[in-house]
């Protein structure tokens, strides 16, 4: 990823990114929540096939949604999350995008309205890059009750990361937001 202070840098997620370190290099204009969006996207791809972490992966919305964050950014109108990389939990209605519980019941069910913290997301500027496998309508403490696949844990792939949310736990733990 090619910043436009230094051309030459590419940006590599690994894990050690915070929420807070992020909104700053934002903030101070030292990258763009395109080339970050952009990095955890790529992070995405290199750790999902063998993590599991993520139901749906929404490269397309991200970008348009960083591009937004960008103008926003430009403008000064800036909040904590404003183009910061997020993946919802799949029990949260996102307009538009694959909403299924880890339930081949819903697998296939596309929400015509946002939850309401998603809506509150989407209003602060923050980036959607995907959504997050789970136990079964959240009805499990291990992670191993998705219908559709179960999710590693990224420190030891032979145990699963635990708690109705163990995609979204595995997910930043691995660095994919």
């Amino acid at each position: 990823m090619r910043s436009g202070k230094n051309p030459g840098r590419r940006l590599k997620i690994n894990g050690k990114f915070t929420i807070h370190e992020n909104h700053r290099l934002l903030k101070e204009k030292q990258l763009s929540a395109i080339e970050l969006t952009r990095a955890y996207l790529e992070r995405i791809q290199k750790v999902e096939p063998q993590l599991q972490a993520l139901v749906t992966v929404t490269a397309d919305l991200a970008i348009k949604q960083a591009q937004k964050a960008d103008e926003l950014i430009a403008a000064g109108n800036i909040h904590p999350l404003t183009g910061i990389p997020i993946i919802v939990k799949d029990n949260m209605c996102t307009r538009g995008i694959r909403t299924t519980c880890s339930s081949r019941m819903l697998e296939n069910f596309v929400p015509p309205y946002d939850a309401l913290v998603v809506e509150r997301l989407n209003e602060t500027g923050a980036v959607i890059i995907g959504k997050t496998n789970m136990d079964e309508f959240a009805m499990g403490s291990s992670n191993e009750n998705s219908a559709l696949f179960i999710t590693c844990n990224p420190w030891d792939s032979s145990r699963v990361p635990g708690g109705s949310s163990g995609g979204s736990a595995a997910a930043v733990a691995s660095g994919e937001a």
